[in-house]
């Protein structure tokens, strides 16, 4: 796993990452100990044998201003001890780089140093670390620091030992930890057949198990609900459109061929065939898409077809309408389905286009419904696909959007664009909407 796909959402990831953090921090913790011991015995250990070098240059020289003893040690009387020491001196020992000539060349080493008062005289007392330094000057101190090395470049390997199992552990123990999760989720995926076995679990898998079992009970009973009342609906509501679109027919041969009511009787006629075809598409979407075939249907005639059957809201327009295809393209789906979703764009374009012209265009990937009519405010953007959200037409005179007047009204429900969607869901197509730089609007259904 590399660094780029390591994603913190994951909760493998995120128990990976606390283990590691865990380690990091003990084996801080850890060095931070050792470091701290390491110090506080070098100090230790300094400060003792400067002060029995101290005791024994007072015996053998007697009472000196400056004592000098090999290797690398310097007691001072304080008042003729240098600036710098008395500055940072205290009665802790201390330690600071310095650089020094030495036979080898310039290099750089440690100074240890700290303030001492005897017989109401103080000292400052130096160490200037030495490699030359031997076991017969102060064996104790020269093995410490041999050890101080071993023990340091022992840390490390046990630094990157814990280091290597905290990984190896939280592989381990995420894997182990998020087993039910897993076991959960597969049980969820193939239809519930196994979530049974795991609501019986004491553990917070078996909690959420119950839960999630409890809801899709609520669901599939909801789901069965709806499923019944579609029905139900569909099939009450046939018969009085059969009765509507009969008395339509009877009532449209009745008239004479000039009769300007034909155009009435044919808009109820029309309306009576496309709530029809409404019901039809609400009883394909309740259905399972996987229950559903899906024949091969040319999206060239169902657009012309559309064209054809709309045809009237654009009789009495300035608005002409083409269809722009290099073949007769086909595609996978119910025909009822295609019909309402192309058929919806169409009325739209064809309803709020009043001169100029609307221009359907096919290819292998996608229909595009392209009109110069009135376009969408962006206000009204949001609520494009919205149940019941209509765009009403702009008042000329002020610019304004008139809901008084009649004659600016559009007819519908303002569910077209709202079906619309939810069979593009239902199929796992796509719908877009552009608005057009000269006015009016562009949607697309990509269907590939």
């Amino acid at each position: 796993m590399t660094l780029s796909s390591f994603n913190l959402t994951s909760i493998v990831n995120k128990f990976r990452l606390s283990y590691f953090v865990f380690a990091v921090l003990l084996c801080a913790t850890f060095v931070s100990i050792f470091m701290y011991a390491e110090t506080r015995m070098e100090q230790e250990l300094v400060k003792a044998r400067l002060l029995q070098q101290l005791e024994l240059s007072q015996e053998k020289e007697g009472e000196q201003s400056i004592y000098i003893a090999d290797p690398g040690i310097k007691i001072y009387q304080y008042d003729v001890a240098p600036e710098r020491l008395k500055d940072q001196a205290t009665n802790t020992v201390q330690e600071t780089s310095v650089t020094v000539n030495t036979k080898a060349g310039i290099t750089n080493t440690n100074l240890h140093f700290f303030i001492y008062e005897q017989n109401a005289q103080e000292y400052i007392l130096t160490y200037l670390e030495d490699s030359e330094l031997v076991m017969a000057n102060y064996p104790v101190l020269a093995i410490f620091e041999q050890l101080e090395d071993i023990f340091a470049n022992a840390l490390r390997v046990a630094v990157i030992l814990s280091l290597l199992i905290a990984i190896i552990f939280s592989q381990f123990s995420s894997r182990q930890i998020t087993k039910p999760l897993l076991d959960l989720k597969k049980a969820v995926e193939i239809d519930h057949q196994n979530l049974a076995e795991l609501t019986h679990l004491p553990s917070e898998v078996g909690v959420l198990a119950r839960a999630i079992d409890a809801q899709n009970k609520k669901l599939a009973q909801y789901l069965k609900r709806e499923q019944l009342f579609t029905g139900d609906v569909s099939h009450e509501l046939r018969t009085p459109l059969t009765i509507i679109l009969g008395a339509s027919e009877v009532l449209a041969s009745q008239l004479a061929d000039d009769s300007y009511l034909s155009e009435f009787t044919d808009r109820i006629s029309n309306t009576a065939k496309e709530t029809s075809e409404i019901i039809t598409a609400l009883l394909l979407l309740s259905r399972n898409p996987e229950k559903l075939d899906n024949p091969i249907t040319s999206i060239n005639t169902i657009a012309n077809n559309e064209i054809a059957r709309l045809g009237y809201l654009i009789k009495y327009k300035s608005v002409t309408c083409t269809v722009v295809a290099e073949k007769d393209y086909t595609v996978n789906v119910r025909p009822e389905l295609l019909k309402m979703a192309l058929g919806n764009l169409i009325k739209n374009a064809f309803q709020y286009t009043d001169e100029g012209d609307v221009k359907i265009t096919i290819d292998s990937n996608k229909i595009t419904v392209r009109d110069t009519g009135l376009g969408i405010s962006e206000d009204m953007m949001p609520l494009l696909y919205e149940r019941f959200k209509r765009l009403e037409r702009m008042n000329t005179d002020n610019n304004t959007i008139s809901s008084e007047s009649s004659s600016n009204k559009v007819e519908g429900t303002g569910l077209g664009l709202s079906i619309v969607q939810r069979i593009m869901t239902h199929m796992e197509w796509q719908l877009t909407h552009e608005a057009n730089e000269s006015g009016g609007s562009t949607f697309s259904i990509h269907y590939h």
